[in-house]
């Protein structure tokens, strides 16, 4: 199939930032683009052949868009599956598919998966709803992690529950508890697979968290981790990859113990925050890659030109409004200082509205510039 400056159609589930850097992708081989969002100021309004308004878990939304392109794929998790299926057995190709995604969609079903697949990861326990974990919260131990089932964001979704009470302000939703994992690390592995089977790695990369607000701060690649850490990770993203049998990108996020044994947390089948710094940083971007292994052309090289760490902007605490990007001017005059803005009209605390990239050929003044943007940039309104 020729998908270079044809009539070709690859359709997105999915209209925010993650489908607006994909687009770019898409826009510089001059492939044709359809992308549906619930939300008309959604990111890729403006990036897309065609932008469709449409809520993503509804199934005659879903199947029309569907039934308009030659090719799917998404930007996030949560679509309505039973129309990927019908579409899917009528002969659309879909990418992740949709048994795939069904694995991972829902959290519960994703740690049973890898407790199945013998893939090391924390212990934890499904429930129904928060009432029957309460029902059975003399069989926890204190303090635990919980997390909603399904449709759980960017910190959204997760609570460390330290003592009962604090169970009172969680919903009473499908949920999980995970044990507290004491770690030294936070790191991801991007693998990237193509529909023929070839696959590639990213370097393991380093998080570092907002304490409060669960979301990524700092992204830094390579990983400043011992070499034999580094391989073990990537071996185990290798074979949660060759589990769910995906193609595209699949993020794998782990905790590196203190005694360096690797714990899978989850996994994300779409590119991710942990990638967005391949932009600048690698040979072929996160995005680039993932157009690739969907339309089953070569992969491009995953290796990193330069160190490379990425900011996380987010909405300053106390302001909720038109946004207001303070002091960007300063950060865009330091050498090697890339800003990407997603384009949401509208901040409010710990929003992601965009992301800073900082690549140096020195990782600690790499580092150290990141501090400075960080110090620096304020989203405020």
């Amino acid at each position: 199939m020729n998908y270079f400056s044809s009539d070709f159609k690859l359709g997105i589930l999915g209209g925010g930032q993650l489908g607006k850097m994909l687009l770019a992708e898409a826009r510089k081989l001059d492939i044709k683009t359809y992308v549906i969002d619930p939300s008309a100021a959604a990111p890729s309004q403006f990036g897309a052949t065609e932008f469709f308004i449409g809520d993503l878990m509804d199934f005659d939304a879903i199947y029309r868009f569907g039934k308009k392109v030659n090719v799917l794929t998404i930007e996030i998790e949560n679509v309505n599956l039973d129309a990927l299926d019908k579409l899917e057995a009528e002969g659309l190709a879909i990418y992740p598919s949709p048994k795939t995604l069904r694995l991972i969609q829902n959290k519960g079903r994703q740690k049973d998966f890898y407790v199945e697949n013998t893939i090391p990861t924390s212990t934890h326990q499904r429930f129904e709803d928060l009432n029957q974990l309460k029902s059975e919260i003399e069989n926890l131990s204190f303090p635990f992690v919980w997390k909603c089932a399904q449709f759980g964001y960017d910190g959204n979704g997760v609570k460390i529950v330290r003592i009962a009470s604090d169970l009172d302000i969680l919903p009473n939703v499908e949920c999980i508890a995970e044990e507290i994992v004491p770690f030294k690390n936070e790191l991801a592995v991007i693998v990237v697979r193509s529909v023929s089977g070839e696959v590639k790695t990213y370097p393991v990369v380093e998080m570092e968290f907002h304490p409060e607000a669960n979301q990524v701060e700092y992204v830094i690649c390579p990983a400043r981790i011992d070499e034999k850490v580094a391989q073990k990770a990537t071996e185990i993203a290798l074979k949660v990859s060759e589990a769910f049998n995906h193609v595209g990108l699949l993020a794998v996020e782990m905790f590196q113990t203190e005694d360096d044994e690797i714990l899978v947390n989850e996994v994300a089948p779409r590119p991710h925050n942990s990638g967005h710094y391949s932009i600048e940083a690698s040979y072929t971007s996160q995005f680039e890659n993932h157009l690739r292994a969907i339309l089953n052309l070569p992969l491009g090289n995953t290796d990193s030109k330069v160190a490379g760490i990425m900011v996380n902007l987010v909405g300053e605490e106390g302001f909720s409004g038109q946004v207001i990007y303070e002091n960007i001017e300063k950060i865009m005059a330091i050498n090697g200082v890339t800003p990407h803005i997603y384009g949401k009209r509208e901040t409010r605390p710990f929003r992601k509205m965009g992301h800073v990239t900082i690549v140096n050929e020195n990782m600690v003044e790499a580092r150290r510039i990141a501090e400075e943007v960080m110090n620096s940039i304020r989203v405020i309104s």
